[in-house]
Parts: C-alpha cells; sequence; structure tokens
C-alpha cells in the first residue's frame, strides 16, 4: 500500500491494497478500517464478492473494484485520515498495512488592504502598514509578508505582524495577518505584498498577492523657490509665477513676502494659495523686481523653513528719438534721426516707415534729398533679443516743408459745347495747402496724406471753352497754379463737312489754277510793269474794262509773289495788279 495518497476536496481518493498469499490461495475476507481518535473504526468487510459497508459516514461512497482497490468520492478535508487494508488467507494467517489520506484545498489569491489613513515617520507607536487576508485553504498555510521584494520577520520596536485563523463551517481554513512596520520617509516608495504559502503533492506552492503603497507622512526638510516662467526671460506685462515646493508630505502652509526699500517685508500670502504654494503675480512692472521670500510651516511640529528668490523684471524705457537738424525741413534738405533707449539687457534698433515695413537698422536713420513724398512717420522699434517679445516703438514725424507743388491736372482736356465735365487738380505741401478755382462749378475735395486734389464739376460754355480754367493751390509759405486746356471736340458730323468743304476748295483752287495757267500761255494775262496799261489814258478803247485790285497786306503778297527761281520781288512792283478781263 502506498504511504501517502494526496487527492483534492471533492475528487475520489483510490488507495491500493496489494497482497501476496503462498501458493495462490485465496483470502478468506478483506476489511477496510481507518483511525479516528486512536481507534479503530471499521469502514467495510469484503467476502468474496459481497461488500458489506459498516459506516453510514460513507454509505454510497465507498467502491471497492476487483484488485481490491478502495475508491471514496466526494472526498472532504474530514476524510483525511490514515486507512488500514486487513487481508484473513485462513491456515496462512492474517495481515494488514495502512495508508495516510491526504485532502488538499488550494488556498484563494491572497486579499491585501493598505491602511487608508496614511502613516507617519514621527508615531510614537509601530504603526499598522496593512492587512492580508487567504480564505478556503486546507489544510492551514502559512503567510509571510514583504517590503520591496525582501521577506519582514517580527522585529522589537521596528516589525511585527500578527496573525488569525478561522475554520469555517466546511473544515476550510480562512488565514488573516495584519502587518506593523515603522516607516521613514524614505519608504514613501516603497511597495509591500504579502504570500500565502501551502504543500501540494510534497511540493511548496506560494500564491502572492498584488503590490500596494502606503502614504507616508513626514516633515519637510527641504524647500525650493523657483519663478515661471525662468526669471531671465521675464518682461513687463508678463503673468508670473512663483512657486513654492517643500518635500514635506502632507504640504506645509505656505506664506509669501517681499523685501521692501526699506528692507521691511510686504506680507503678500493673500495673494497666494496657502496650499498650493503658488503665488501669482499679474501684468508685472519694473517696480515688481525684487526679493522674494517663500516660508513654510509645518503644523505637525510647528517647524519652519524659508527660501529666497530674486525676481528680474525686464524693461525697455525712455526710448527717445533726437532729429538733427530739428529745425524746419525743407525739399532737398537731408537729416539725422538718432535713437536711444534704456534697459538692463542688451538692445537692437530698428527703423520702420509709416506702412510697417524695415527701412533700416542701427539707432541711426540718414535722409537725404528729402521731398514731399519721401516724408513720412518713421518709428523707432527697440528690441531685446534676449527676452523674446520684449521691445517698444517710438515714432516721429520727419515733416518737409514748402510752398505747394501741383502734381497732376486734367489738361487738355477734350471736351464739347454744354457738356458736363470733371476739372482735376492734385497738389502736395506742407503745411497744409487750400486750393481755388478761377471758373465756378460743384468742387469735391479731399486730402490723403500730405497730397490735396479737387473735383470741379462744370458745363462747358463758350467762355470756358475758349479761356479755360486756372487751377491754384497756395498755403503759408507761397502758391502754384497751372492752366487747364479745353480742347472742342467735333461731333463725326461736323468732322465729315470740314473735310468735304475741304476737298472742294481744293478742287476750286485747282480748278482755278488752270484758267490762269492757260491763260497766261495764250498771252492773255500781261505780266510785270511792262504789261500796266493806265485806264485814264485817252487812248483806251471804250470797250475795255480794267479792273485795278489793291493788297493792304504787303507783307503776306511779298512772300506769296515770288519768281520762279524763288527770290523775292519789290515791294514797290507787288503793290498793284492789274488784271486785264477782255470779252
Amino acid at each position: 500500500m502506498p504511504a501517502v495518497v494526496e487527492v483534492e476536496r471533492g475528487g475520489t481518493a483510490r488507495i491500493e491494497c496489494n497482497f501476496y498469499i503462498p501458493g495462490n490461495d485465496s483470502y478468506t475476507y478483506i476489511q477496510w478500517f481507518y483511525i479516528e481518535r486512536n481507534n479503530r473504526v471499521q469502514l467495510c468487510h469484503i467476502m468474496g464478492s459481497e461488500i458489506l459497508e459498516e459506516n453510514t459516514d460513507y454509505k454510497g461512497r465507498l467502491r471497492v473494484g476487483e484488485d481490491n482497490a478502495l475508491s471514496i468520492s466526494r472526498v472532504t478535508v474530514q476524510d483525511t485520515r490514515t486507512f488500514i487494508c486487513q487481508v484473513e488467507a485462513g491456515s496462512h494467517g492474517m495481515g494488514e498495512n495502512h495508508t495516510e489520506l491526504h485532502v488538499y484545498k488550494v488556498p484563494e489569491a491572497p486579499e491585501i488592504t493598505a491602511i487608508s489613513g496614511g502613516v507617519s515617520v514621527q508615531s510614537s507607536e509601530i504603526p499598522q502598514i496593512a492587512q492580508c487576508m487567504s480564505r478556503n485553504s486546507f489544510p492551514l498555510p502559512n503567510i509571510t509578508w514583504y517590503k520591496n521584494g525582501e521577506q519582514l520577520q517580527p522585529e522589537e520596536k521596528k516589525v511585527k505582524i500578527l496573525a488569525t485563523v478561522t475554520r469555517e463551517s466546511s473544515g476550510l481554513y480562512t488565514v488573516g495577518t495584519t502587518l506593523f512596520a515603522r516607516v521613514t520617509r524614505e519608504d514613501r516608495k516603497s511597495v509591500y505584498h504579502c504570500t500565502v504559502h501551502y504543500w501540494l503533492r510534497g511540493q511548496r506552492r506560494a500564491v502572492e498577492s498584488r503590490r500596494v503603497n502606503v502614504t507616508v507622512f513626514y516633515p519637510a526638510q527641504h524647500v525650493k523657490l523657483h519663478v515661471m516662467p525662468s526669471s531671465a526671460l521675464v518682461k513687463e506685462g508678463d503673468n508670473v509665477k512663483l512657486v513654492c515646493e517643500a518635500d514635506g508630505n502632507p504640504a506645509p502652509v505656505f506664506s509669501f513676502y517681499k523685501r521692501e526699500l526699506d528692507d521691511s517685508w510686504q506680507d503678500l500670502s493673500s495673494l497666494a494659495d496657502s496650499n498650493s504654494g503658488v503665488l501669482n503675480l499679474h501684468d508685472v512692472r519694473k517696480s515688481s523686481s525684487g526679493l522674494y521670500r517663500c516660508q513654510t510651516l509645518d503644523l505637525d511640529d510647528m517647524r519652519q523653513l524659508e527660501k529666497d528668490v530674486e525676481l528680474v523684471v525686464n524693461y525697455i524705457e525712455g526710448v527717445h528719438v533726437k532729429m538733427e537738424p530739428s529745425s524746419p525741413l525743407q525739399e532737398g534738405d537731408s537729416v539725422r534721426l538718432s535713437c536711444d533707449a534704456h534697459s538692463p539687457v542688451a538692445l537692437d534698433y530698428q527703423w520702420r516707415d509709416e506702412k510697417g515695413k524695415k527701412v533700416a537698422e542701427g539707432n541711426q536713420l540718414f535722409l537725404s534729398n528729402l521731398t514731399f513724398e519721401t516724408a513720412s512717420n518713421f518709428s523707432c522699434k527697440v528690441i531685446a533679443p534676449s527676452v523674446p517679445g520684449l521691445e517698444q516703438s517710438k515714432e516721429v514725424a520727419v515733416a518737409v516743408q514748402g510752398k505747394p507743388r501741383i502734381v497732376a491736372i486734367s489738361s487738355p482736356l477734350y471736351v464739347r459745347q454744354d457738356e458736363v465735365v470733371n476739372l482735376t487738380c492734385k497738389a502736395i505741401a506742407f503745411p497744409r495747402p487750400s486750393l481755388h478755382w478761377n471758373v465756378n462749378g460743384t468742387a469735391h475735395e479731399y486730402v490723403e496724406n500730405q497730397h490735396i486734389a479737387s473735383n470741379l464739376t462744370v458745363r462747358v460754355n463758350h467762355d470756358l471753352l475758349r479761356a479755360g480754367a486756372m487751377c491754384r493751390v497756395s498755403n503759408a509759405l507761397g502758391a502754384s497754379e497751372k492752366h487747364i486746356q479745353l480742347l472742342d471736340q467735333k461731333t463725326p458730323e461736323s468732322k465729315g463737312v470740314i473735310i468735304v468743304a475741304i476737298i472742294v476748295c481744293i478742287l476750286v483752287v485747282a480748278v482755278l489754277g488752270s484758267v490762269i495757267y492757260f491763260l497766261h500761255k495764250k498771252g492773255k494775262i500781261p505780266c510785270g510793269r511792262a504789261g500796266k496799261q493806265d485806264i485814264t489814258k485817252p487812248e483806251a478803247r471804250k470797250d475795255k474794262i480794267v479792273v485795278e485790285v489793291k493788297s493792304d497786306k504787303l507783307s503776306e503778297e511779298a512772300g506769296l509773289l515770288q519768281g520762279a527761281n524763288g527770290e523775292k520781288r519789290p515791294a514797290a512792283d507787288q503793290s498793284e495788279k492789274y488784271i486785264d478781263l477782255r470779252k
């Protein structure tokens, strides 16, 4: 028979009974017993093929196989006993042996619960850390404790472990233990767990619990105070946080102070969150710079700690632009602009025009050959490269003075009689000029920068078409005026008539020229003085008609009456012309 048979609770236990009888004789009977309180209790009697169950506790759970092995079904923890097999073989006598039946139940995974209120390093007694519970196991298991993976053993005034055992009605065990241990501030990161140990089939087995962390209370030893964002990057207008941190748990009470010029300390605690240790400073100014102090108070031992930090608020002030020369500027002059500012950090300078375009770098800007058009508002932009976003600007007006200059007029302008037209005149000057027209109409005036412009709406009449219009612009330094010429724009019909008239005139002149040339060739028309006749002579025939043509425009005729070779004739020879018209 095996010395030990192990079976899980609820399973079937099979206990073999093997024997040998000399001569292969058969046995007379077999009896099974179990030991209870040092007494034998008969379990069953086997004779031949007949099995007699004599124990009511096992009724319906016993079976004997052909090999005489005893099987017990639905075993319970109460079946953990010593079973005896006894064989009677007649003349060969009687023999017996025994087997210990071990019933086991694997324990459930241990449940661990950390102390909820936390543990203080200054506790006068050994504080409780956690509890561990393992349910429904058999036989009785064992529980051990671990911190950071190392087993804890009971130690006087340092570690204490209390265990409790409960036997359930089912016969299973529930085991619980409580761990007490002193802690230090380093234990704020420690993890604890428990392990339940049990035996199974001759081997030691273990089931671990989850890891837990315990809240540890300890006083602060160090305090830190820093500026967010970094103090080197703080500029005027920023929102700043002073963050005070202490290494105690729970956090102490925080108080904030600022040192004044007389070395007294101004209490700023009303501006801070005393629990979080944050002092908020909004829209800091240059005056916000100074020494700040954070003070902590531990309510357990009333211990105070403090830490100081210097807050530097970077700024740019006193931005000033100097113009040389400072006297009024005329067109063609030059000017130098110089920019200066004060700051605790290095500065860069940029110059920009009124449109925001960068025109130069450095703290000086030189402008030459100034005109009304180049005059403008310039700004000096001061930048602190080491402090992002810290910049200031100062604007200066560069004004060029002079009498007005007309820059645009609508001339010449082609118009028609009785047409309504717009006359435009645009000028530039400083001081601002006034603009006037010499004709009546409806004027619309507008100003753009240093330019002044006027649109005059008028109806074209004969006088306006003949004389035109005059635009006059003036200021305290002088005046300018320009004439707008209006030209008659003929209609397509009138242009056609003129062209026809010109063609007709050309044809008439051509025909007349041909007739005169023909008569001259025939000798009908005398030329020069030789051909001149006096109509007063008596010899003149009464049937002849002589017409004398005199010209008052000698200069014009002198230019027209030239010889064939191009030379001019004397004016005396050109004063009279005689044309003999004969029938």
